[in-house]
C-alpha cells in the first residue's frame, strides 16, 4: 500500500481534508486503515438496445426517408449544393471550423461554426473520382483515379485511351484562403490514387509525406513514362505490388515527387475467400436465366449494373459506326469481351491469380506509436513506419470470412486495431437478414509485439433490405477516456457507435439510420464516412449531403464522459492519419473515470461517493486547498481494493494532474 499523508476522523474513518464527506469504514482492525472491497467482480458492459430494432422496415425516400436514432442527437442534415446533386459524396477531412467533403466531381467545403446550420464555403468542381481528401496546414491533397479526370479540372473529361491531359494521382491545393483554393501542383502515379494517407515524420519538419494507394489498372507507359504491369521478377520497376511515397516540401509544394515505392506485399499468396451468400447466388442464377451480363471476378460472379452495360454497348455501337439501339450482335460482342475486360481491370496478368494483393485499398498511420495498418484487399497488414519513406511489413493476416480488407483504425493506446471488410465493394446489399454476421463486418485484433491476434467480429446488427447498399466502411475513434469507442459508417446501414474496449465483446451503444434512398429499386446512398471532430460527429452522406450529430448521455455513456471527450480539441483531422488523444486536466476527466468504475463495479460505492464529493469540494476551492483535497482523494482511491486497477490508476493520475493544474 502506498505510503502517504492521511487524515483520520475520530473513529478511524478516512476523511478528505476540508471535506465533510466520509468514507465509512469496513471491517478493518481497530484504529487501522479500513478495508473496503468492491461490490463484486468486474461487470462487463451491458446494453439494453431498443427491441424491436427501429432501423428495420424504415420507409424510403431521398430527402424524406423515415429515420431511426438511439443515443445520438441529429443536429443538422444539409443537402448537397446544386453542382453536386446526384453526384457521389466521398470522404471527409477537417481543418479549423471547416469540414472538407470529397465528391466524385470535386470538393465541397462546409463551415461548421454553427453546426445546426452548416454553411457552404465553396463548391469546387474538379472531376476525378473518388476525391479522397486530406489536409496539412495550408495544403489540401485530393486523390484522382478515374480515367476521365483532367489535369485542368475540366468537366469535358478525357476520351482518349492515352492522353497527357489525364490526371491520375494526387492534386495539391493551397488553402491559405479556403474560400479560394489555388491548384498548385500534382503528382502523377501509374495506378492513380484511390485513397491516400498524409504522414508526418517526427524527424523531418521540412516535408510532409503521402502514402498513395492506387487500385486501377496500370497506365500505359506512353501516357506516363516508367509504368509497367509486368511482374516484379520480369521488371524490377513494375507498378504492381507496391505503394508510392510522395515527399511534399512545405516551403515549395510544387516540388512534390515520389521518393520511394515500397513493395510491402512481397511473398504473399492469394488468400482463401468465401463464396456467394445465398441471396447473391439466387440472384446470379436468376440473372443468367434471363440473359443478364455477368462477370467473374476472382471466382465470384457479379451481375454488371445496367448503366454500366448500357454505356459499354453504346461504345460498341459507336465503334462499328452504327446508330440506334444495340443489336443482338453487339450484345454478343460485349458478352465475349467481358473476360478480357475483367482481366484488364484486375491488372491484365493471369499470373496474379495465385498471388496476394498488388496494392492496398487504404493505409491508416499512427505516428505516435510508429505503426500503420494496411487494409490491402486480401490481407490486413501491420507496418513499421519509424522510417516513413521506407515502411516495413511486420505482420500480414487473412481471413476466409473477409472479402475486401478496406480500412483500419487503432485504439488510442495502440494495443488493438479494427479492420473493415467492404464485401461487395460498397455497392451491394450485404446487411440482409440472411447474410452471415462475419461477412462484411469488422475484425478486431490485439497487437502483440509484431503480431496481430484476432479477437472478434463486429457488424452493425440491424438487417437492411436488398435495396440498400450496406457494408462496413469508414469511421474513427471518439476520445472517451478509458474506453475504446468507434463511430462507423455502414453506407445505407447508417452509422453505428460501438464500444470495443473489451476486444472479445464489442457492443453497439448508439445508432442512426434512414430508409432506402429508393423504395422501388436498388440505388446508392448512405454514410460514406463518419468521424468525430471537436465534439461533433460528422457524416458524409453519399446522396443526401452532410449530417451532423452529437452524443447524448445514456446508461452506457454519461455526460461526464461526453464532456471529457469534448475537452479534446484538434486543429485538423485526417482520420487515416490518426492522432493520439490526450486529455487536458478538467473536472470532467476524473468524473468520467468514476462513472466507469461505478458502471463496472470497479470500486466500492462508498469510495466513489466520497471521491465525487471531493471533486465537488475541490471545484469550489483553489490553490493549496484544492491541491490538498485532490491529492488526498488520489491517495485514497489507490489504497482500496479494486476490480479495475488500470482505471483506478488513471483516476488517481487525473486527480493529481487536476490539482497541479490549479
Amino acid at each position: 500500500m502506498k505510503t502517504s499523508r492521511r487524515w483520520r476522523g475520530r473513529g478511524g474513518e478516512l476523511v478528505f481534508p476540508l471535506l465533510g464527506a466520509v468514507v465509512l469504514a469496513g471491517c478493518g482492525g481497530s484504529g487501522g486503515m479500513a478495508t473496503m472491497a468492491p461490490t463484486g467482480e468486474f461487470r462487463p458492459l451491458s446494453v439494453q438496445a431498443p427491441d424491436p430494432d427501429p432501423r428495420v422496415g424504415l420507409g424510403a425516400g431521398l430527402f424524406d426517408a423515415e429515420q431511426a436514432i438511439w443515443n445520438l442527437r441529429l443536429v443538422s442534415e444539409t443537402p448537397p449544393q446544386r453542382e453536386f446533386v446526384g453526384k457521389t459524396n466521398s470522404d471527409l477531412a477537417f481543418t479549423g471550423p471547416y469540414a472538407i467533403q470529397g465528391n466524385y466531381d470535386g470538393v465541397q467545403v462546409w463551415d461548421l461554426s454553427d453546426p445546426a446550420n452548416p454553411s457552404s464555403v465553396i463548391t469546387y468542381v474538379c472531376p476525378a473520382s473518388q476525391s479522397d481528401v486530406s489536409v496539412y496546414g495550408n495544403l489540401l491533397f485530393v486523390s484522382g483515379e478515374g480515367v476521365s479526370g483532367r489535369l485542368d479540372c475540366g468537366a469535358e473529361g478525357v476520351q482518349e485511351a492515352v492522353s497527357h491531359h489525364r490526371l491520375r494521382g494526387i492534386r495539391i491545393f493551397d488553402i491559405s484562403d479556403i474560400r479560394n483554393p489555388v491548384y498548385v501542383s500534382n503528382v502523377q502515379t501509374c495506378r492513380g490514387s484511390h485513397t491516400h494517407t498524409v504522414v508526418e515524420d517526427p524527424n523531418d519538419d521540412e516535408n510532409v509525406y503521402i502514402y498513395v494507394s492506387g487500385s486501377a489498372p496500370v497506365r500505359p507507359a506512353d501516357e506516363l513514362a516508367g509504368c509497367s504491369n509486368l511482374l516484379p521478377e520480369e521488371d524490377p520497376n513494375s507498378a504492381l505490388f507496391r505503394i508510392e511515397v510522395i515527399r511534399v516540401p512545405l516551403a515549395d509544394p510544387t516540388q512534390a515527387a515520389i521518393v520511394s515505392s515500397p513493395r510491402i506485399f512481397n511473398d504473399l499468396v492469394a488468400p482463401e475467400t468465401h463464396g456467394l451468400a445465398p441471396e447473391d447466388q439466387a440472384m446470379i442464377d436468376e440473372a443468367l436465366a434471363r440473359g443478364a451480363f455477368v462477370a467473374d471476378f476472382g471466382g465470384q460472379q457479379m451481375v454488371l449494373p445496367d448503366p454500366f452495360v448500357a454505356a459499354q454497348l453504346e461504345q460498341i455501337v459507336a465503334q462499328r459506326g452504327g446508330s440506334g439501339p444495340p443489336t443482338a450482335a453487339d450484345s454478343t460482342a460485349f458478352r465475349n469481351f467481358i473476360p478480357t475486360m475483367v482481366e484488364q481491370m484486375m491488372g491484365g496478368n493471369a499470373a496474379l491469380e495465385d498471388r496476394g494483393p498488388t496494392q492496398c485499398h487504404d493505409i491508416t498511420v499512427y505516428p505516435a506509436i510508429g505503426l500503420a495498418g494496411g487494409a490491402c484487399e486480401g490481407y490486413g497488414l501491420l507496418l513499421d513506419i519509424s522510417d516513413v519513406v521506407n515502411p516495413v511489413r511486420l505482420a500480414a493476416v487473412s481471413d476466409v470470412n473477409f472479402s475486401y480488407w478496406h480500412s483500419a483504425t487503432f485504439n488510442n493506446d495502440g494495443t488493438s486495431v479494427v479492420f473493415t471488410d467492404e464485401w461487395g465493394g460498397g455497392g451491394g446489399p450485404k446487411c440482409r437478414a440472411s447474410d452471415p454476421y462475419e461477412w462484411g463486418a469488422n475484425a478486431i485484433f490485439d497487437i502483440d509485439g509484431d503480431d496481430l491476434d484476432f479477437r472478434s467480429y463486429y457488424k452493425m446488427p440491424a438487417a437492411q433490405t436488398s435495396l440498400e447498399n450496406c457494408v462496413a466502411h469508414n469511421g474513427s475513434l471518439i476520445p472517451v477516456p478509458g474506453r475504446d469507442i468507434m463511430i462507423q459508417s455502414w453506407y445505407q446501414g447508417g452509422i453505428s457507435l460501438y464500444d470495443f474496449t473489451d476486444t472479445d465483446n464489442p457492443v453497439e451503444i448508439a445508432f442512426h439510420d434512414r430508409g432506402p434512398t429508393n423504395g422501388q429499386e436498388a440505388a446508392g446512398g448512405g454514410s460514406w464516412s463518419v468521424y468525430w471532430y471537436n465534439g461533433l460527429i460528422v457524416s458524409s452522406e453519399i446522396a443526401r449531403g452532410l449530417d451532423v450529430f452529437e452524443l447524448i448521455p445514456s446508461d452506457v455513456l454519461t455526460q461526464n464522459e461526453i464532456d471529457a471527450a469534448n475537452s479534446v480539441v484538434l486543429s485538423e483531422l485526417n482520420s487515416q492519419g490518426q492522432p493520439i488523444f490526450e486529455w487536458p486536466a478538467t473536472f470532467a476527466l476524473p468524473r468520467a473515470y468514476l462513472d466507469q468504475l461505478e458502471r463496472h463495479r470497479g470500486l466500492n460505492a462508498a469510495t466513489i461517493t466520497a471521491t465525487r464529493r471531493a471533486l465537488d469540494e475541490a471545484e469550489s476551492a483553489s490553490g493549496q486547498q484544492r491541491r490538498q483535497i485532490l491529492g488526498a482523494a488520489a491517495d485514497a482511491v489507490e489504497d482500496v481494493p479494486t476490480a479495475d486497477p488500470g482505471r483506478v490508476e488513471r483516476l488517481a493520475e487525473s486527480l493529481r494532474r487536476l490539482g497541479a493544474a490549479d
